[in-house]
This record gives C-alpha cells, sequence and structure tokens, in this order.
C-alpha cells in the first residue's frame, strides 16, 4: 500500500514570513501547526515540507546556515512527538543560479518525495501560502491543495482556523 502525505511549505505555513530567514532565534511557530500536523501523523499522513530557499543563492545565508535552522526546526517537533519524514529545499533562484526542476511551481520536491517515500499523491495534501505553492501541487499530481495567508499580513491564527477544520472535514466526507 502507497504512502500518503501532507506536503507543507515552510516560511509562511510552519513559520511566521520573515525574509531570509535563517537564525533560530527569528524563527517563530505558527500556531496550531503542530496540532495540525499531529492529527495528520495520526490518520496515517508523512509529514513533508517542501521549501524554496532562495536566501542560498542570492547568498542571504549558507546551506549550513540553512541545516542548522532546520535540524532545530525537526528536533522541536520531535519533542511533539511529530516526526518531520525530510525536508525537501531549493537553494537555487533562476536570476542567480538558473533554472531548476525543485524550485516551485516546478514540482520537483514533491515528486522527489513521491519517490524517495512511494507516496500517492492522489491521497495526498499540501498547504502553501503562495500561488507556486499551489501550483507545484497541481503540477505534481496532488488534488487537495490548500492556500492560506498565514504569512502575508493577515490573522496570524488563520493556520488553525482555516485549514484544520476545512482538511478535517474533507477526510471527513472521504
Amino acid at each position: 500500500m502507497m504512502n500518503k502525505a501532507l506536503f507543507l511549505d515552510r516560511d509562511g505555513v510552519i513559520n511566521k514570513e520573515k525574509n531570509y530567514l535563517y537564525k533560530i532565534e527569528d524563527f517563530e511557530f505558527i500556531d496550531g501547526v503542530f496540532e495540525t500536523c499531529k492529527y495528520f501523523q495520526d490518520k496515517g499522513y508523512l509529514i513533508i515540507i517542501i521549501t524554496n530557499q532562495a536566501g542560498i543563492a542570492r547568498g542571504k545565508y549558507t546551506e549550513d546556515d540553512y541545516q542548522i535552522l532546520t535540524d532545530w526546526m525537526i528536533k522541536k517537533f520531535e519533542k511533539k512527538e511529530i516526526k518531520i519524514s525530510k525536508v525537501y529545499y531549493c537553494p537555487h533562484h533562476p536570476h542567480f543560479s538558473g533554472k531548476c526542476q525543485c524550485r516551485k511551481p516546478n514540482p520537483g520536491m514533491i515528486l522527489q518525495a513521491q519517490n524517495d517515500f512511494d507516496i500517492d499523491l492522489s491521497q495526498s495534501i499540501l498547504v502553501g501560502d503562495k500561488n507556486s505553492d499551489i501550483e507545484a501541487g497541481i503540477n505534481s499530481g496532488i488534488k487537495m491543495n490548500y492556500l492560506v495567508q498565514t504569512g502575508h499580513k493577515i490573522e496570524e491564527n488563520r493556520f488553525e482556523v482555516e485549514i484544520l477544520e476545512v482538511i478535517i472535514q474533507l477526510i471527513k466526507e472521504k
């Protein structure tokens, strides 16, 4: 049997949106993200993060800086008994490092996860805060793609209110 996954963008979905975030002290989790991930993990979903990190290509921070923050973030999830199966990231930017297949809206990170974890994308869910996230989901064959506005100057608690209720309702209807 194939796996199903909850694909999450990082900036604006897991943490509050900040330009070129790479320092632990600047990282703020969005309310409800742990509860949401725990809910889906308990329903049998793998939790996978897919994130564009153009700050690497732009020279704003290094891959080591990115990895230190990512390892710290994964440990915070582990403390809440949530397993992040993997964090996929695109370090590229078309103006600085050329075109690639991993930068959203391209489906490269999702397709890599599908291959790595034997994921049925038609049973998976993607949550993002930008149109490019949703386009990546559509481009990869994910049917349930949800756009949240947490990262863009809307009230911060909308992740929990909008997404958890909407997605739980959809799951119940299946």
